[in-house]
């Protein structure tokens, strides 16, 4: 438990997990190619505070940017604590209580509990040190992270809503384009808790409060798939072992950490016209299109005197985020499993897939079919529903070895008997989805199969000598049991950028074919007007940019020269 944001900085720093860069970074397009050559990194590299940004503000960036710091973000030294934790706690929950001395034995845990709930914070509120209720959104070193991009965007909020039926509070994560001193586009997807307590809202002005900063197990809570009506500080307050401090905003009825470092204050109108908003360089490594979007008017900003401002960076994996996405595997595999898919053994989502786009499940499989079960169940779990490519196998794989899950696809999987296909909600950012937010979606069964399911044997002679996954340029050249047509500006032996665009840029329904019992997928990038929505480009840095930062690399203290890595996709 951090008392602020910059006690994480000094415990990094103390750890030799943090650089101070002294040197005048822009936050306009430098902060973020810096960023980027940092957490790429195969360690992650170090967090990075910015502390010359042209406002009295420095900027923290990589932060969660390996799995040290996203462990001491959330304050323990393995996640196996929180999973124990879970299951003792289900275990005591669930478990048959004959005797009054057996459900005493209880209580411990539930006072526990108890404690973990917001409280009021009593006095004055450091995030409430410096009030603007003229707001100066200039005063923040607001990142603008790619050329591309339709401007500076906010890009770690805390968006705090409440449902206007129930008061329940939400706090969600969604970008924010910064369009003046006094007001910013407000990115929540049709699927996402904050955009239906916008809907639900009967009243011409919607109150919102938005936090940058504070303990960043606010940032991570924020992040993580709660069921809905689940308070996001009730699990802040889990993972601290203390319960969140909130006090009252200044202009809406609405409450906030008091400890955190930025607090902006503001309404959404429910009547007004939406503004275009984007395009943005996303997390998917492509640039998500300009499309309309609510205006949040801000009414005041407040912020805790020497605060730092918190950004992070999204783009062509590996990011900051694949760290976050591994802490949400880790920690919410145990109350999957309870409710919803029991014989789940493990969950992985590879960083290559970006979060939504590829699965890899192991299960205990009992009964034929099981691996169907378990497809459609996720399928139908929270954000799980934006799944597009999952691989379920049994339990004896090891999912998180990459060779050990392409030797049970080669085992296990005939590509027309095994490969099933499905419709649903996709991710709003799946630019090769046929249609805004619905598309394909495709399970492959690497599971041994059983008596009931064991069907015709594969169809092909030469299943000995195919590969798993076989990356190619050319859609004749079939050698593996799924073939992956891709650009021809990536290299088919680059297999983690081979999986990357695999699963961005196909459709498993559009793009998916059998040819001589093998399955061929379309990954390649598309033209519009060829089926296809209007298709966007890669989210890269200029040339100029590149250039600017080589020339002050040595003045940053970062260490040895780091290339761009988006050399690899600028033309020569």
């Amino acid at each position: 438990m951090y008392k602020s944001l910059n006690d994480y900085v000094e415990f990094l720093e103390g750890k030799g997990e943090l650089i101070r860069i002294k040197e005048f970074v822009d936050p306009v397009l430098e902060i973020a190619e810096v960023t980027d050559r940092v957490s790429k990194q195969p360690d992650g590299g170090k967090a990075l505070l910015f502390e010359n940004t042209g406002t009295i503000f420095p900027v923290l960036t990589n932060m969660f940017g390996s799995e040290k710091r996203m462990l001491y973000a959330i304050g323990v030294e393995s996640y196996e604590e929180i999973d124990n934790y879970f299951n003792n706690l289900i275990g005591e929950v669930t478990r048959e209580r004959h005797s009054l001395m057996d459900r005493i034995k209880l209580l411990p845990q539930l006072k526990e509990a108890s404690e973990w709930f917001p409280v009021k914070y009593k006095g004055d509120a450091p995030c409430q040190e410096v009030i603007l209720f003229k707001p100066e959104l200039s005063r923040l070193p607001v990142l603008q992270c790619w050329p591309g991009d339709g401007g500076r965007f906010i890009t770690l909020p805390m968006v705090h809503t409440e449902d206007p039926m129930t008061g329940k509070r939400n706090v969600g994560m969604y970008r924010m384009q910064v369009f003046g001193e006094e007001s910013t586009g407000m990115h929540w997807h049709r699927h996402k808790t904050g955009a239906r307590h916008f809907s639900a809202c009967k009243t011409n002005q919607f109150p919102v409060a938005v936090t940058l900063g504070g303990d960043p197990v606010y940032t991570y809570s924020a992040t993580a798939p709660l069921p809905d009506g689940i308070d996001e500080y009730l699990l802040a307050g889990f993972l601290r072992n203390k319960a969140v401090e909130l006090v009252d905003c200044l202009t809406q009825p609405l409450k906030v950490p008091a400890d955190c470092d930025i607090v902006i204050e503001g309404y959404i109108e429910k009547n007004e016209k939406q503004i275009v908003e984007g395009p943005f360089g996303d997390h998917t490594g492509y640039y998500s299109l300009a499309d309309l979007y609510p205006l949040l008017h801000i009414t005041c900003i407040s912020y805790k005197k020497g605060g730092i401002y918190p950004a992070t960076l999204v783009g062509v994996p590996p990011q900051e985020d694949k760290y976050i996405a591994h802490a949400t595997e880790k920690i919410f595999l145990t109350p999957i499993q309870f409710t919803m898919v029991p014989e789940m053994v493990d969950m992985h989502l590879p960083e290559e897939g970006t979060g939504h786009n590829l699965a890899f499940i192991r299960i205990k499989k009992r009964y034929p079919g099981e691996a169907i079960k378990v497809a459609h169940a996720l399928w139908g779990a929270g954000q799980m529903m934006f799944n597009k490519i999952m691989m379920i196998f049994d339990e004896e794989t090891d999912i998180r070895d990459r060779e050990k899950v392409y030797e049970a696809i080669c085992k296990n999987y005939s590509p027309r008997r095994d490969t099933h296909f499905s419709r649903g909600p996709l991710d709003v950012l799946d630019h090769a989805a046929p249609a805004c937010g619905f598309g394909g979606k495709m399970l492959i069964d690497a599971t041994s199969k059983l008596p009931e399911e064991a069907g015709v044997p594969l169809a092909h002679a030469d299943a000995k000598q195919l590969k798993a996954l076989h990356f190619t340029h050319d859609p004749n050249d079939l050698k593996g049991f799924i073939n992956i047509l891709i650009d021809k500006t990536i290299d088919t032996q680059d297999e983690y950028l081979s999986l990357w665009q695999w699963g961005a840029n196909c459709d498993p329904i559009r793009d998916s074919r059998f040819t001589d019992g093998k399955l061929l997928m379309d990954a390649i990038s598309k033209s519009k007007g060829t089926g296809v929505r209007e298709w966007p480009t890669i989210a890269i840095s200029s040339e100029d940019t590149i250039k600017a930062v080589d020339e002050k690399w040595e003045s940053l203290g970062i260490g040895d020269f780091i290339a761009s890595p988006s050399r690899r996709f600028l033309k020569k």
